[in-house]
């Protein structure tokens, strides 16, 4: 069968999940989702590469729900993710996944949070749960929770999780998941550590790997504008106002230009907030959840605090900083351009190193991104590209 003309149906999916698969408005599965979603069903371990916004949460999360029994109250699906916003992330799409079942509950762990009320959620029996490795461990020692019903185990963002110091803590972990069926790994990109625990852990895995090329690859179209450094924020501020964007992200490479520029913002009357590592993490909570219902036009996030951010419908993604990691800009302009819309991306070039920074991500991806001029009116122009002169030859 044509892997294009699949669709959740075919793939032998309950009446349950294919109605909030329906309400939900998908009917035909990603890549990723028609090539993992099988395996899993049939308890394979899975080792996918995929781009930012090919729909991985799905293509593990469906599986996993379908296999769950909800007369057991026995924690039975462990997922595993680098932040407590992707962590939040995951549970949300997860619970949308849950309409039309009864008695499956999901539960989220992360730090920065009360680890009493999290308690109280796994006292409520929850089958699956999506945790940070730091915070699970924390309630697995406190008695919580346990492992020893656990079928399957994801880690989601793979590369990321083990870059960031998590390799004891997820070892330690899956160690711990005696009776596990599979395990699945998931990732943008496929890094030495992540390759390290497949070679540990999995056994006859099947390896699933989603090309950039593909047609999953987000339909994004890239520009530059280069100004002064003092004119970056007035340009970026006229860019939102005169092109009509309604709901834009903002990326900062530091915690102290990103609440700067949510100041400058909000003083300008831009409906605008923020979210980094300085913020507490209840008040990240309520800014991400106000972005995510439509309640606020503009978020200004660094990279840490804006894994997992995942609304379907940003307009605009904006880089006020080039990215000083080619694979922060894939993950960057990820944000847009999701669920087969079309996506706009705006890197703000205030120097000739941030100029010689996007021209070396744009040779790394294979991306085209187009240099463009923004006059005082708004009006857009590509930017002629000066040939570069010629050196004079010298007699003597």
């Amino acid at each position: 069968m044509d892997e294009k003309m699949i669709s959740f149906r075919d793939l032998g999916l309950s009446e349950a999940m294919c109605k909030a698969l329906e309400k939900k408005g998908y009917g035909y599965p990603t890549t990723i989702q028609a090539k993992a979603i099988p395996e899993f069903m049939q308890w394979k371990d899975v080792i996918a590469k995929a781009p930012t916004g090919t729909g991985k949460t799905f293509a593990f999360g469906i599986p996993m729900i379908e296999h769950i029994d909800p007369e057991c109250e026995d924690v039975q699906g462990l997922i595993l993710a680098p932040t407590r916003e992707l962590s939040i992330q995951i549970g949300d799409e997860l619970r949308s996944l849950l309409t039309y079942y009864q008695g499956i509950r999901v539960a989220v762990l992360y730090g920065g949070a009360g680890i009493v009320g999290q308690a109280k959620q796994l006292e409520k029996k929850p089958q699956i749960v999506v945790a940070t490795p730091g915070r699970l461990m924390d309630h697995y020692n406190r008695k919580n929770i346990r492992f020893d019903k656990i079928q399957t185990v994801v880690l989601d963002e793979a590369d990321r999780m083990l870059d960031m110091g998590f390799f004891k803590d997820v070892t330690r972990i899956i160690e711990k998941v005696k009776n596990r069926r599979n395990l699945g790994l998931f990732s943008a990109t496929i890094s030495q550590e992540v390759m390290t625990v497949s070679w540990m852990y999995q056994r006859d895995e099947v390896e699933i790997t989603v090309q950039p090329k593909q047609e999953d690859r987000p339909d994004i179209d890239q520009y530059s504008i280069t100004v002064m450094p003092l004119e970056k924020a007035e340009t970026t501020l006229r860019l939102i106002r005169t092109q009509g964007y309604e709901r834009v992200m903002i990326f900062c490479n530091t915690k102290h230009m990103c609440q700067r520029l949510s100041d400058d913002f909000q003083r300008a009357g831009a409906d605008c907030d923020c979210i980094h590592g300085d913020i507490r993490q209840s008040q990240r909570e309520k800014t991400m959840q106000r972005y995510r219902d439509g309640k606020l036009a503009i978020l200004i996030a660094t990279d840490v605090a804006s894994r997992g951010i995942d609304v379907d419908d940003v307009d605009c993604v904006i880089n006020f900083d080039v990215p000083e990691e080619n694979e922060y800009y894939v993950h960057r302009i990820g944000r847009t351009g999701r669920a087969k819309r079309k996506g706009v991306a705006w890197s703000i070039i205030g120097n000739f190193p941030e100029k010689a920074k996007l021209d070396e991500i744009a040779k790394f991806s294979n991306y085209t991104i187009r240099p463009m001029q923004l006059d005082g009116e708004g009006n857009l122009s590509e930017e002629e590209i000066k040939p570069a002169a010629q050196p004079k030859r010298r007699f003597r």
